[in-house]
């Protein structure tokens, strides 16, 4: 299945848009099955008020990010670096309108850089081309550690589409390097999808995750709806049925 069709489904099992189809079919109803459209109102309405407020966006982060701790390199040893992509900002005007690295890929380039002169070891970027790109997510992590950060990568994986594809296409070239156990950099609410799944494919895992939920203060703030809140639920509800459809996947592949 493709990156767009993949996405596209995905967009109606995720907020805001899910929550928006169960308000629009309960106001379809109203006038036909008002027994049936007043809960489904009631549920879409509390559904993206809680959504869309702090407490409980970053508290459903907070429920992945439960299942890895922060790595203490001094202790744990692995035999190359592995950093997943987070996606790209394309055509940046202030890089002569280059494709280069998105956000969410700077933190976790910015851990990894950290964690290869801590370690001394090898790194690999992955990534491929989902939106077909002119460059690959890879690419533009190389670029930007070598330019950027000073740290030089070895491995370049840029076939993959997804984390699933990550772990699988990368395995295929650490394999070839005799190396089995890596340190696998993303963000903590990712750790717990993408340790799986690299696992599976045959790696040893040392989780090295970053960018954990934190929060300076709750207060009143913290349960009033912001915009940002829907972006993590968001990210929440695309964990768990990530989890899920790799479970069931192995479910089929192992009957």
């Amino acid at each position: 299945m493709s990156w767009f069709i993949t996405n596209f489904i995905a967009s109606f099992l995720l907020p805001p848009l899910s929550l928006l189809l169960v308000l629009a079919l309960g106001i379809f109803l109203l006038y036909r099955h008002h027994k049936l459209a007043k809960p489904l109102i009631l549920a879409g309405f509390g559904l993206l008020w809680i959504a869309s407020t702090p407490y409980f966006a970053e508290g459903a982060l907070h429920l992945l990010e439960a299942h890895t701790t922060a790595l203490d390199s001094r202790h744990q040893n692995a035999d190359a670096i592995v950093i997943l992509g987070g996606g790209t900002y394309f055509h940046a005007p202030e890089y002569a309108g280059q494709d280069t690295i998105g956000d969410a890929t700077l933190v976790r380039l910015r851990y990894g850089a950290k964690l290869q002169r801590e370690t001394g070891k090898p790194i690999l970027v992955t990534g491929g081309k989902p939106l077909g790109n002119s460059i690959s997510e890879a690419q533009q992590m190389r670029i930007a550690l070598e330019q950027d950060f000073r740290v030089p990568v070895r491995w370049t994986e840029e076939e993959s589409d997804n984390t699933f594809e990550n772990a699988h296409h990368s395995f295929r070239i650490l394999q070839q390097a005799g190396i089995r156990k890596i340190y696998l950099v993303t963000h903590a609410w990712h750790m717990p999808r993408s340790a799986e799944v690299f696992r599976r494919a045959g790696f040893e895992v040392v989780e090295a995750p970053t960018a954990f939920t934190t929060r300076y203060q709750t207060d009143l703030l913290a349960f009033l709806p912001r915009a940002e809140s829907l972006h993590d639920s968001k990210i929440f509800v695309h964990e768990v049925i990530g989890l899920l459809w790799y479970r069931v996947k192995l479910a089929i592949s192992n009957s």
